[in-house]
């Protein structure tokens, strides 16, 4: 059994989506703090001058003592359409663009009150786009252990994991022996990012998930460079 999990992001890039792929079950990690200046509620896209950043506006007040269940989206201000009008003036000659925008036009039409619904109901639209089937769980939903490596660790154990896929940043926190101790494999995610046809000049990695999209449906590429 094969196990990941990872804090809500905003159009995921595609290391985000290899994790899950190559997971039997992914834990969508709502009940961490939200940090700021993050990929919570944040992404880039591809312009003709380079890259530029997507941000949803969060409610400061209280947000840094917050999980991100509690985490509230700023919606006096009209990110959305913004978000949507950025999409569709960068992407508007990409290959798929006819077939795609229509989709995304209408994911943006629905408001959400914090951002980790926001980031969960999107999660569910790109993985449908992806035909990815994964088994999807929100950290909200299950008893857990507060502390980092003790919550994966009950994870693994909730799930009979045998195999724990971490992020690069997981060997500043995992308490390997710990999971030795229970048979549990831990894997540092190292990404190979896959090259792909894109608009706008040279090849940029680590964009938000659209721009992957936009450009092609070859999903095999998110884990063909996996190493």
């Amino acid at each position: 059994m094969i196990l990941s999990a990872h804090q809500p992001a905003y159009l995921p890039w595609l290391g985000y989506f290899d994790k899950i792929i190559r997971s039997d079950i992914f834990i969508f990690l709502d009940t961490v703090q939200y940090e700021k200046n993050s990929y919570i509620n944040r992404n880039r896209i591809k312009t003709p001058q380079g890259s530029t950043w997507l941000t949803i506006p969060i409610k400061s007040k209280g947000h840094i003592q917050s999980t991100l269940l509690e985490t509230k989206i700023d919606n006096s201000k009209n990110w959305s359409q913004k978000h949507l009008k950025n999409i569709y003036f960068n992407y508007k000659k990409a290959p798929r663009f006819e077939e795609c925008y229509q989709k995304i036009e209408s994911l943006y039409q629905h408001s959400y009150e914090t951002i980790s619904e926001l980031c969960y109901e999107h999660l569910l639209f790109w993985l449908k786009a992806l035909d990815v089937n994964t088994k999807i769980l929100r950290s909200g939903d299950l008893p857990l252990s507060p502390k980092k490596s003790d919550l994966i660790l009950d994870l693994c154990q909730q799930f009979h994991a045998d195999h724990y896929i971490s992020g690069t940043l997981g060997k500043n926190y995992l308490i390997e022996k710990d999971f030795q101790e229970q048979g549990i494999a831990i894997e540092y995610q190292n990404y190979q990012h896959p090259c792909y046809s894109q608009l706008h000049g040279d090849f940029l990695p680590a964009m938000g998930i659209v721009d992957f999209w936009m450009n092609t449906d070859n999903t095999a590429l998110i884990t063909g460079a996996s190493s």
